[in-house]
């Protein structure tokens, strides 16, 4: 026993270890991102204009790009300046849906909000929705990575839509009024999801070098389990990685969730194989591709019988007692009557509805008795020769190969189109869903420093504004009050075995408390039991002294003796009720 509470008190020590560390790293995140004291709420949200559902406040400052940047947005203006909405129909669509005419708005989170933050939220569902900003200058795909990052928040959940971003190609029809889903992108990224399908994309578009056709190439699915991020209402940042080497990473709140290379793993490949089959080529008639092959040396047994049936009569049932041969299972229904209209000329000789014989209820059975059917013993089927290994085997035959006439090799995809801005252009059956602090770069460490001024404040309000894990259980114990036992038992009685297995000096001052209270408890109950007693015989001297008195008129010299009686009794009865303890009383009394 005592080796298992040692590892019992172990685990207690690591947990608190655990919570401790925890706690720890709260306070340093706080610390980086300078919040301010509860007790400085009011002002706080007099200066800032902080919601009051905000357990605390931070300080916000819209984040400001510390390196060269092709874009950056936070919308902490308020306004849409910079951004074209799409004036254009949907190609391909019912006439009532064409249009993107889907609402954007500039607002803050629902739920918890950073005050001064801002974003971009789209507020329609079931419609198209198409909005488009130029970057401060195109990035052309030539040495430096490309680093892509922004926010998503689905506020409501959501159903059927997507959050995606499309970097447009920089070419000379670019018109971001005409922003529509056809317009040339080089890359798309980010969530997207209808039913159960939880997808991260990565899709670019690649130029076939011999013919100039454009291609969308897919990267792998990720890693991880996708579908916390889209039910959570958190939110999240999307970080794409593309390296000039073709290598490329992908992030969610800064953690890689996949990663790969443009050359091996996207579907379809970038290059086409060398060689394909020859279409013309055509497999010869005596070509042999049966691996096995009855054995032409096997004979039929004499003994097989093909002709045995699989199933026969079982030849040891015997006829249930009280079987009806001569009832049938059916009769003509007798309360039925032929209809009106019935014509027998024209429908036939009417007939009553057969139902159940009433008879048959309470036998075994009506009607010609049958055995019933079981295997044959001796089946055995159509005889067949056993296979053997075809000598002539000459495997399973694929065309030949050729050159394959349409065969390239780009050693460098990551070279794709420029691109000049960056677009959105969506469908959602779910609306608000929230975007934020988009950036370009050619640094990730900008764009890590970019999220930490920003995406890293709203994780550390959300994070705070959680209810802790003993909040969680209170709550759900005010909906279920038996939860309180279950807290108990579950909390209170491991900690109560183990200090009594972990610390002997505590169990014995336990265990000697135990003792005198139940010695205690045990001299009140007979201290009780005495009490009893003197009353009762209280009560019969009572009931003498009336006999006594009724004799006085016969006999006074019994009188004045029972009288003296009385008083001896009386004096004894004055002892005990003085509570003088007896022996018994003595020696416990002296053992407590």
């Amino acid at each position: 026993m005592r080796p298992w509470w040692g590892w019992t008190c172990l685990l207690l020590l690591s947990v608190a270890l655990v919570t401790w560390a925890q706690d720890k790293e709260l306070e340093d995140e706080e610390e980086d991102a300078l919040v301010e004291d509860a007790f400085d709420t009011e002002a706080a949200e007099a200066e800032n204009g902080a919601d009051a559902n905000v357990s605390f406040q931070v300080t916000y400052k819209t984040p400001v790009p510390t390196g060269e940047v092709y874009f950056a947005e936070t919308f902490d203006d308020g306004s849409l300046s910079r951004w074209q909405l799409s004036k254009t129909m949907k190609e391909d669509a019912d006439d009532d849906i064409a249009k993107y005419d889907g609402k954007w708005e500039v607002e803050a989170l629902k739920e918890n909000k950073v005050p001064g933050d801002l974003g971009l939220v789209l507020k329609s569902r079931a419609k198209h929705h198409a909005i488009a900003a130029m970057l401060d200058k195109p990035f052309v795909f030539k040495d430096k990575p490309l680093v892509v990052q922004y926010e998503v928040n689905f506020e409501d959940g959501i159903d059927c839509g997507g959050a995606y971003i499309k970097l447009l190609s920089d070419t000379e029809s670019l018109n971001l009024e005409q922003f529509h889903d056809r317009t040339p992108y080089s890359i798309m990224f980010g969530p997207d999801k209808c039913g159960e399908d939880y997808k991260l994309h990565f899709i670019f578009r690649h130029k076939n070098p011999l013919n100039g056709d454009l291609e969308e190439k897919h990267a792998k699915r990720a890693d991880v389990d996708l579908k916390k991020f889209y039910s959570d209402k958190k939110t999240h940042l999307y970080t794409l990685v593309l390296n000039p080497d073709n290598s490329y990473e992908i992030f969610i709140d800064q953690s890689s969730v996949s990663k790969g290379n443009l050359l091996t793993d996207v579907i379809p490949p970038v290059n086409p194989p060398k060689e394909v089959d020859d279409s013309k080529d055509r497999k010869p008639e005596d070509w042999d591709e049966r691996a096995k092959i009855p054995d032409p040396e096997a004979v039929k047994p004499d003994d097989w019988d093909e002709d045995a049936p699989a199933m026969v009569e079982d030849p040891n049932a015997v006829q249930p007692e009280g079987w009806l041969d001569d009832e049938p299972e059916l009769v003509p229904d007798p309360s039925a009557l032929k209809p009106d209209d019935w014509d027998e000329e024209m429908d036939g000789e009417w007939e009553a509805p057969q139902v159940p014989n009433a008879a048959c209820a309470e036998v075994p059975g009506c009607g010609k008795w049958k055995p019933p059917m079981v295997n044959n013993p001796h089946y055995k089927g159509k005889w067949k020769a056993p296979l053997v290994d075809n000598p002539n085997y000459q495997g399973v035959w694929s065309p030949r190969k050729v050159t394959n006439p349409d065969y390239f090799e780009d050693l460098y995809p990551f070279r794709m189109s420029a691109v000049h801005a960056l677009g959105l252009e969506l469908w959602s059956m779910t609306s608000n869903i929230y975007f934020d602090n988009f950036i370009i770069t050619g640094d990730k460490e900008v764009a890590d420093r970019w999220a930490s001024d920003s995406w890293g404040l709203k994780r550390l309000v959300a994070s705070a504004n959680e209810p802790g894990v003993f909040s969680q259980l209170a709550l759900a114990a005010e909906e279920r009050p038996w939860l309180w036992i279950i807290y108990i038992l579950t909390v209170g009685l491991p900690i109560g075995l183990g200090v009594l297995f972990c610390w002997p000096k505590v169990r014995k001052i336990i265990i000697a408390c135990l003792v005198s209270l139940t010695i205690s408890t045990t001299i009140e109950q007979e201290q009780e039991g005495l009490t009893n007693t003197d009353n009762g015989e209280a009560a019969d001297e009572s009931q003498d002294r009336e006999e006594e008195e009724e004799e006085e008129e016969e006999e006074e010299e019994e009188e004045l003796e029972e009288e003296e009686v009385e008083e001896d009794l009386k004096e004894d009865d004055v002892t005990k009720s003085n509570g003088t303890p007896s022996d018994d009383e003595v020696k416990i009394t002296f053992v407590t």
